[in-house]
């Protein structure tokens, strides 16, 4: 049986892996790297449990730290288990540090690689995720575009010829979890939830949270609604929040990162989510949670064109406005394909691998 290694390292691209994964293993033999990029339990660890992804066959144990650091470590390490391993494939998911490495790895080494989700682009190079979704749309050897958008861009940038219009694997994800969460999960319990009474609020990019001077003001508007948040805590949020000193919130409530289907149990039942999120917005629309991005741009253009997100930057006071009046109700077109992605993905790397 031929060999793929399949590559991820933090939380998002354990949810993309898992319907992957599922299918991969009825034609292949799979080795999972775990480049340790997202460590923490609540991102990491019970994500493999919840999603049902057999244990990484090696976790790297990389962590956290700066760019060229943290991406040059996984480079030495992931060119090692490569060479150990031999796969006749290698396919990365995503946009992260991980993502790039893998894609590079496997083109100086001259394996088939493939992309899932490629061809994402946000236009906005400050934002480390987008110089590598380019750089490993453009390393590697098969590119599984969501949607079309996805696909026009990378159209644009002469790479049709390795693209493949799939559909989004997250689409597989939500299909395969929603009715698990519904009879496993008691988060709603735990914190005393009611249904559509409540915002969600998830934050994390560097350009939202590393700044007092961007995220106060955020959250004190969001505070100032006098509407109950919950707000699960990115680490590096946590960190920036913990140096607000003595700084309290009357109706935000700080809790920890949660596990996958408690977090699909949260978004479904919110009345509206707010986040920086790529993947969120996305889950949102499939969920048909109205979604307010705390961004200036989005790859995700194809939901706000529906009615369903809209992009309100950092700016306190149309936050505030979007918050009360934005209300979307109505038709969610299926911009990212249908089920089952996953067995059209494995199909299609089929035809790359000698």
């Amino acid at each position: 049986m031929k060999k793929v290694v399949s590559i991820v390292g933090a939380r998002p691209q354990f949810i993309k892996l898992a319907p992957f994964s599922h299918a991969l293993r009825r034609k292949y033999n799979e080795v999972i790297v775990h480049t340790g990029q997202h460590y923490d339990p609540n991102m990491s660890g019970s994500f493999f449990a919840e999603l049902e992804i057999p244990e990484p066959d090696y976790n790297l144990e990389i962590g956290s730290g700066e760019h060229g650091k943290q991406t040059g470590q996984m480079l030495i390490a992931l060119e090692k288990v490569v060479l150990a391993e031999q796969p006749h494939a290698i396919v990365v998911f995503g946009d992260t540090n991980s993502t790039l490495a893998g894609a590079l790895v496997g083109a100086k080494l001259q394996i088939p690689t493939a992309h899932v989700e490629a061809g994402l682009r946000s236009f906005n190079r400050s934002m480390p995720e987008e110089i590598n979704r380019v750089v490993a749309d453009h390393a590697s050897d098969l590119l599984f575009a969501p949607t079309r958008t996805a696909l026009a861009h990378l159209t644009d940038e002469g790479l049709a010829a390795k693209t493949r219009l799939t559909g989004d694997i997250m689409l597989d994800t939500l299909q395969l979890s929603q009715n698990k969460a519904e009879a496993q999960s008691k988060i709603l319990e735990k914190f005393e939830l009611t249904l559509k009474n409540y915002l969600l609020l998830t934050l994390h990019r560097p350009y939202t949270v590393d700044t007092a001077a961007v995220l106060k003001p955020i959250l004190q508007a969001i505070d100032r609604t006098g509407k109950k948040v919950v707000f699960p805590l990115h680490p590096r949020t946590r960190k920036m929040i913990t140096s607000f000193k003595k700084k309290t919130y009357k109706n935000l409530m700080l809790i920890d990162p949660q596990g996958y289907l408690d977090f699909v149990m949260l978004q479904k039942h919110a009345q509206k989510i707010l986040t920086d999120s790529g993947g969120i917005q996305k889950e949102a629309y499939l969920l048909g949670v109205p979604c307010i991005t705390l961004r200036p741009e989005t790859e995700w253009v194809e939901t706000v064109a529906a009615g369903w997100n809209r992009v309100v930057g950092h700016d306190p006071e149309i936050l505030t406005e979007a918050i009360e009046t934005f209300n979307p109700d109505g038709h969610r077109p299926d911009v990212f394909g249908t089920f089952p992605v996953a067995e059209k993905m494995v199909e299609e790397l089929g035809r790359l691998i000698p």
